[in-house]
């Protein structure tokens, strides 16, 4: 099985520190090349490896950790999917500049938090990825914590819990795998839809929820 991750900012350099911690390999990959990575990869360590997006997204699993903004025309410039894995990573949000006129705006009630909601007319933010993804077969994860304590799953004698989702049942039976792995427990929130709203930034009703299995 190969593995690889499209986006290299906090999101996809933790999920790489997570993978490099248990020792499993992955292609690391970001629109500024290889070349940008390379201080990454030497502090990730020798299964972590730089490559293109177009080399990332062969991969079986390759984990989207892009930022909202950025997933249209990202995944429309790559190659068809051919039933492949995509791990869905992304949440709704657009991440305001501090100074700007929406980090200040009353009527936001999320400006407090850097973050505001991106109206996507009442679709979960994973049947909007997987329209960008004819042919993969999509699975909700990495999305619901904070990207900072995803390289560390055991904590406090227990194992961090980590939400996925998906309609594919064997895809998301490769996905629990790989979560278990990394050493997360992985609670299965069932399809797509459903269970990809409860952990979806910024409304679900588990978004956010740090929970440790002792």
């Amino acid at each position: 099985m190969t593995i690889g991750i499209l986006g290299s900012g906090a999101l996809g350099s933790n999920v790489a520190r997570a993978l490099a911690n248990q020792g499993l390999a992955a292609i690391i990959a970001n629109r500024s090349g290889p070349e940008s990575l390379a201080t990454l990869v030497k502090e990730l360590g020798p299964t972590i490896t730089a490559g293109t997006l177009q080399q990332a997204a062969q991969a079986d699993i390759v984990v989207v950790a892009v930022p909202w903004v950025a997933i249209e025309s990202l995944l429309g410039s790559l190659p068809d999917w051919h039933n492949r894995i995509v791990i869905d990573g992304t949440n709704p949000v657009l991440f305001l500049d501090p100074d700007s006129a929406d980090a200040k705006d009353p009527t936001n009630p999320l400006a407090a938090y850097g973050i505001k909601a991106i109206d996507l007319g009442g679709k979960s933010s994973s049947a909007v990825v997987q329209d960008l993804v004819p042919g993969a077969r999509v699975v909700k994860a990495f999305n619901h914590l904070d990207v900072t304590v995803l390289s560390e799953p055991e904590v406090a004698g227990g194992k961090r819990t980590l939400f996925y989702a998906g309609d594919d049942a064997a895809a998301k039976a490769e996905v629990r795998s790989l979560l278990e792995t990394c050493g997360y427990f992985a609670v299965d929130l069932g399809s797509l839809d459903s269970g990809g709203r409860l952990m979806e930034l910024p409304f679900g009703a588990l978004a956010t929820h740090n929970l440790i299995k002792i």
